[in-house]
Parts: structure tokens; C-alpha cells; sequence
């Protein structure tokens, strides 16, 4: 079910960082989210046939989204989220992703909102969907959250990550300067990993692209699949094409254009 494994890791940043003020957000979504920081920015959701998963999940709590755990003993830094300052529906992030790959065909669309009044509605925005622009079908996903302000090395703010990343794997990061858009600046991480180690011709890849507002900590992240479906190791689709719809630099202008300027606002 591709939606469920990339919301994983968008889950665990989330339940990562729950306070100690918000004890009913631990319940279920913990035990996966305790288990690592989270893989990195996979940053949201990774199919479409989990709405039923996404809406339970973040009912609890809800990103970052994407898939598997992290080894006991490993370090861990969570990631504390702050309270949206306005809700966003889930039709809402479905049409600024819509609108952020325009041309294309979309199939398996679903979407998530949040609810700032209410804890147990989730503190994350989501929207994922197949997108075939005549260069093989694509999954894109989208989060977008708040991290507690001063910013920490945590989700989509550093590319340390134990254990190492695997051969193939890689994540920089980058600064945005303060503008008119994004009064402050943020922070950008770029990953690029294999669905499975080691990787084959025929193995899966994902592209994720996290900015983070450094002004608001306001922060979307967006991940894209080579393939039907995210997923981790066989169960993945295999690829349908050999790039993402989008390349870095086009993410990281849509995200920080006009199209997103509301949801960013919305959340920080």
C-alpha cells in the first residue's frame, strides 16, 4: 500500500516530539515513531490505497511519511512540532499539488487535513497522488507542519543520520536567503535513496525536498517516486521512469512560490 510506508517516517516525526502535554497523541503511533527520528524527509505519504491508514494515523497524531526503523541503540533527536496556526484541508494541499505539476494525468488521489483545535485531528497536512505527465507514472507526495521554534538539528534541518546512509544514497543541504516569499530564509534538504540495498537497475528510488521556514518553522516537504508507489525494498513498485517529475530546483521554487505561499502561511 504505497501511501502507508512513506507516511510512516512523516508519523514518526510526529510522534517523535509529542509533549507531555498532549499524553492522547502518544497512544499507537508511538511505537513506530519511537523506533527512529525518522528516514530522513521522506517527507509524506507514499500511495494511494492507505486513506484509511492516513486517516487513523493522523487522527493519533500524524511528515513526515516515509518508511522504517530504526535499529535500538541507534541516536535518536526528536523533533517538536508546534501547534498550526490555522487548519488545512486535505483539498486544499490535493490542488496546490495539482497545481504544482500542472499537464499531467492524476489518478489515486487522497488527502489529509489537519485540526489545530484538536490534537487527536493531527498537527500535519498531506496530499499524495499518481501523476503521469507522458513520461511514465509518478507518486508525489506533500506535507506540511510547523517545528517549535529556535530550530534544531532534527527532521529536514541535517543530513547526519546513524546508521550511515547506504551506498548510492545521498542528501545535501542548503540555504535560502531571506526574501519577500521567505522573510528569514530557510533551509533546504535535497535525498535521493533506494527503495532497497543494494540497489539493482530495476530498483525504486525516491526524491525528497524539504523547506523549512527558518523565520516560522513552518516547513513542507515533498517526495517523489520513480515509480507507481513508494514502499521499502521488493514490496515497492518497480520504476516507471528514470527521473522525478520535477527536478530540485523546481521543487524548491514551487514550494516557495505563490501556489504554497497560503498553506505556509496557514502553518506558520
Amino acid at each position: 500500500m504505497p501511501f502507508e510506508a512513506d507516511l510512516a517516517d512523516a508519523l514518526d516525526r510526529t510522534t517523535n516530539s509529542l509533549e507531555p502535554d498532549l499524553p492522547a497523541l502518544l497512544s499507537g503511533a508511538v511505537q513506530r515513531g519511537r523506533s527512529r527520528r525518522r528516514r530522513r524527509s521522506a517527507g509524506v505519504i507514499a500511495g494511494a490505497g492507505a486513506c484509511a491508514v492516513i486517516a487513523g494515523a493522523a487522527a493519533l497524531v500524524f511528515p513526515g511519511a516515509l518508511a522504517g526503523s530504526r535499529p535500538a541503540g541507534s541516536d535518536m533527536e526528536t523533533v517538536a512540532l508546534a501547534v498550526p496556526r490555522s487548519a488545512i484541508t486535505g483539498d486544499q494541499m490535493i490542488q496546490a499539488l495539482e497545481q504544482t505539476l500542472p499537464g499531467g494525468r492524476f489518478s489515486q488521489v487522497t488527502g489529509q487535513s489537519n485540526n489545530p483545535s484538536d490534537p487527536h485531528g493531527g498537527y500535519v497536512a498531506n496530499g499524495g497522488l499518481v501523476v503521469d505527465d507522458g513520461h511514465g507514472a509518478s507518486f508525489v507526495g506533500v506535507s506540511a507542519v510547523r517545528l517549535k521554534l529556535p530550530l534544531k538539528d532534527g527532521d529536514g534541518l541535517s543530513c547526519e543520520r546513524t546508521p550511515a546512509r547506504a551506498a548510492g544514497d545521498t542528501c545535501t543541504l542548503s540555504e535560502l536567503p531571506s526574501s519577500a516569499a521567505i522573510p528569514g530564509g530557510a533551509v533546504v534538504m535535497s535525498e535521493q535513496d533506494a527503495a532497497e540495498q543494494p540497489a539493482r537497475a530495476d530498483t525504486a528510488r525516491r526524491w525528497t525536498v524539504t523547506v523549512t521556514l527558518k523565520s516560522t518553522g513552518a516547513q513542507l516537504q515533498l517526495v517523489q517516486w520513480n515509480s507507481t508507489g513508494g514502499g521499502s525494498g521488493s514490496d515497492t513498485p518497480k520504476p516507471t521512469r528514470a527521473a522525478p517529475p520535477l527536478s530540485e530546483q523546481q521543487v524548491v521554487a514551487a514550494l516557495t512560490g505563490a501556489v504554497w505561499a497560503p498553506i505556509l502561511g496557514a502553518v506558520g
